[in-house]
């Protein structure tokens, strides 16, 4: 008889214990529904207002910094689970992608007016679907479930597609 021994350093033992915790917060299926749309919409947000910081030319262009952001990021969620930080790579790229386009079509003062209006409401959103699941925001208790948010989401995309994270 074969076992799988996790230990404490495990990865995929933090991952399953990240996506588990965040998920308690996350049950009340009105408040899951807001998460599904505006955790992508924060996620975006953060992306498009890094992405118009001024960067020096001698360093690059538009977008550095959220380059920057992207790969600490990606660093993150590949230490939790190669496939889950894979797949979040591929959602950064195409959000990335959006938001050069934006900022060639809108330039940058005006991406940053459309991702702070998205940002203030889609926070409201998600503060109206904690008050109705009766729960804090998991952010509250560790920092780095603003980063568990959008790889929850993922997660279930991946089980859904019968791919195991």
């Amino acid at each position: 008889m074969n076992a799988t021994i996790h230990t404490d350093s495990d990865p995929r033992r933090e991952v399953d214990r990240w996506l588990g915790n965040y998920a308690e917060d996350h049950r009340n299926p009105t408040n899951v529904l807001i998460h599904w749309i505006c955790v992508p919409a924060i996620l975006w947000t953060v992306i498009a207002a890094l992405w118009v910081v001024p960067v020096p030319s001698l360093l690059g262009r538009a977008g550095l910094w959220a380059g920057v952001a992207m790969f600490f990021a990606i660093t993150f969620y590949l230490r939790l689970s190669r496939t889950l930080g894979l797949a979040m790579f591929l959602v950064l790229v195409v959000l990335g992608g959006i938001t050069e386009l934006l900022y060639r079509e809108l330039g940058g003062a005006n991406l940053l007016y459309l991702a702070i209006g998205i940002f203030v409401i889609a926070w409201i959103a998600q503060f109206i679907g904690h008050h109705i699941e009766g729960k804090r925001p998991s952010f509250l208790t560790d920092l780095a479930y603003l980063l568990i948010g959008p790889a929850w989401i993922v997660a279930k995309l991946l089980h859904k597609a019968g791919i195991s994270y």
